[in-house]
């Protein structure tokens, strides 16, 4: 045991990932894990990637192996992972692993543990935000639905209506009866100057027989008619 067995774990774990490992030291490497976005995210969505790295003590694997995770240098930032402050969740997540694979060659178990780990941490804050999306959806609907739904009709509800309904009715008369009220007097005032015009002047705008006239006006239309009356022998 010790560093024969990890001679031959490297081996393996070279020909199960022989684009993913990256030589640090003589007895340390780090693993390039690809993972699978949530399936809420779409197809489309960019695959994070981290790396597990892995240190081995002399007397690996009857002693635990030292790990790391970090992300790949200016790796864009994800919304469902962030290494820096997930570190220890995962590298937590992972001790038991180790705990159930002392003594044997483990690392192949670590990555595969690491890479279902981080895609569940991935699909619970996108299920999260599902949640929260479907909520704000439900919450929409209601609203909405509540526009054609009207006011529920009871005892207090219709009395109100009943009042407002009365009052927009008194309202309503009391305007017609002011706009009447206002053409009366308009008609009156009217009439009144008709009255005050000479027989002249109401022949003139063919007001003649429409309207009675004022009697002095009369006598003196008449008195200028006889004096241009002239008798003819």
């Amino acid at each position: 045991m010790g560093r024969e067995d990890q001679a031959e774990e490297r081996e393996v774990l070279d020909s199960i990932f022989p684009d993913e490992i990256t030589d640090v030291n003589e007895h340390a490497y780090r693993v390039s894990i690809s993972l699978d976005p949530p399936e809420f995210d779409g197809e489309e969505a960019e695959r994070p990637v981290i790396y597990l790295e892995v240190s081995y003590p002399e007397d690996y694997p009857d002693t635990a192996p030292d790990l790391n995770i970090s992300a790949p240098p200016n790796a864009p930032k994800n919304d469902r992972l962030d290494v820096q402050e997930d570190r220890e969740r995962l590298l937590e997540a992972l001790q038991e692993t180790v705990e159930e694979n002392m003594g044997m060659a483990m690392v192949f178990t670590l990555v595969s543990a690491l890479k279902e780990s981080a895609e569940l941490l991935m699909a619970e804050r996108a299920n999260a935000v599902q949640a929260l999306q479907q909520v704000a959806a439900a919450k929409a609907e209601e609203e909405e639905n509540r526009k054609f739904q009207g006011t529920p009709v009871n005892r207090e509800t219709f009395l109100e209506w009943l009042a407002r309904f009365k009052q927009e009715t008194d309202d309503e008369e009391q305007r017609k009866r002011e706009e009447k009220e206002a053409e009366d007097k308009k008609k009156k005032a009217s009439a009144r100057d008709e009255k005050k015009l000479t027989g002249r002047q109401l022949w003139e705008r063919g007001l003649a027989g429409k309207a009675d006239y004022d009697e002095d006006d009369d006598e003196e239309t008449v008195s200028a008619g006889v004096d241009k009356l002239q008798v003819v022998s």
